[in-house]
């Protein structure tokens, strides 16, 4: 079976990835065109477009790449028809993604949504899109599969595929040992939230000369990219080793993304950061209707990591949250306590293998 697979972010070429490779023990005729990236494309997949190419962040971003974006909607449409599917699975990236969804189905192709665009926090309206165009969705959030199901939509519960991420992640060393604890950090996968971020999370390095700090790298911006923002500052970047270096850290500064719940998952004591465009954020507070920015509050709807957000998001705020989260142990319990109830609550791993079981299935039916 033919497989068309979009994935527009690093999230998505993970998961997307694990779960190719789990079609393909189902499906041992298999083939994957995806746009995506280097783990798709590691799993066989022939990767027509990297996602690095297609990160618009934000509501001026996004305006100001317009055009951009129109051009590589029509080109999809196109390779689509050509390619001719069996199947369309979307991962995310609901701009585009839900686009894609109406041409696909106008056009019978089945179409499969693995991991659902946030409607429950803005544009709620994007359901009526879902319910007309999308064939199966596979959500990894608990909440989100009650919210489709009363909305008319067929869904599954597949578990968060994260776990499966973290269960087959073997550590090993980043840094050599000193005796030293060690602080991550890490501001995020776009240029534009880590040229915000960044700097304020160093601006606290000097306040904790014990602590060795070092940067979560993402191997597709380049050391060069950070070099500018280092301004000749010590602090090492570590590319593509994110896990190992939270598996190896006492506690972590993480712009808010898939990132918090990754540090959750994997235990390290955490404070999301955030920090966009004025004119951005002001637009997302209209828009955006829920009480939490990170997706470990969320899920546990409640507040179990600090969040400091736009204004709120200062050097000496950083360095009083980063100086309780290593040194108050009782705050440092509370947090790693909510940590395990988030992982029961998200199920054990095999999601990537479950979510795979379903559209397989689902298109034999």
């Amino acid at each position: 079976m033919k497989y068309y697979i979009i994935a527009g972010e690093a999230s998505g070429d993970l998961h997307a990835s694990n779960l190719i490779r789990e079609i393909r023990k189902l499906d041992t005729s298999a083939e994957f065109r995806c746009w995506g990236g280097d783990l798709m494309e590691k799993q066989g997949a022939i990767v027509v477009k990297h996602y690095r190419d297609l990160a618009f962040m934000g509501f001026l971003e996004v305006l100001a790449n317009l055009r951009t974006i129109l051009g590589n909607l029509a080109y999809c449409k196109k390779d689509i028809l050509e390619y001719a599917p069996d199947a369309i699975i979307l991962v995310d990236y609901p701009g585009f993604n839900l686009r894609v969804a109406e041409f696909a189905h106008k056009r019978k192709i089945p179409v499969i949504y693995y991991i659902s665009p946030q409607l429950w926090a803005w544009k709620q309206s994007r359901i009526k899109t879902i319910r007309s165009s999308v064939d199966k969705m596979i959500v990894i959030l608990p909440f989100e599969k009650e919210y489709y199901a009363r909305h008319g939509v067929e869904v599954e519960f597949s578990g968060h595929p994260l776990l499966d991420a973290l269960a087959e992640k073997t550590v090993s060393p980043v840094l050599p040992e000193n005796g030293k604890r060690r602080v991550a950090l890490l501001p995020g996968s776009r240029q534009q939230e880590i040229r915000k971020v960044l700097p304020i999370m160093l601006s606290v390095t000097r306040d904790f000369p014990d602590i060795e700090f070092a940067i979560a790298g993402v191997p597709t911006l380049g050391e060069d990219f950070y070099k500018k923002i280092l301004a000749g500052s010590p602090v090492p970047v570590i590319m593509n080793r994110t896990y190992d270096l939270l598996k190896q850290s006492a506690a972590a500064l993480v712009t808010s993304g898939t990132a918090t719940l990754e540090t959750a998952l994997i235990g390290t004591p955490e404070v999301v950061c955030y920090k966009g465009g004025i004119i951005s954020y002001l637009i997302a507070r209209q828009v955006i209707k829920v009480k939490y920015i990170s997706l470990v509050n969320l899920i546990m709807d409640k507040l179990i990591v600090r969040e400091l957000i736009q204004g709120e998001l200062t050097s000496q705020n950083l360095k009083d949250e980063l100086k309780r989260l290593l040194d108050d142990t009782k705050y440092r319990s509370g947090m790693i306590s909510g940590f395990d109830d988030l992982r029961h609550l998200l199920g054990d791993s095999g999601a990537s293998a479950k979510a795979a079981s379903v559209i397989v299935n689902f298109l034999a039916r």
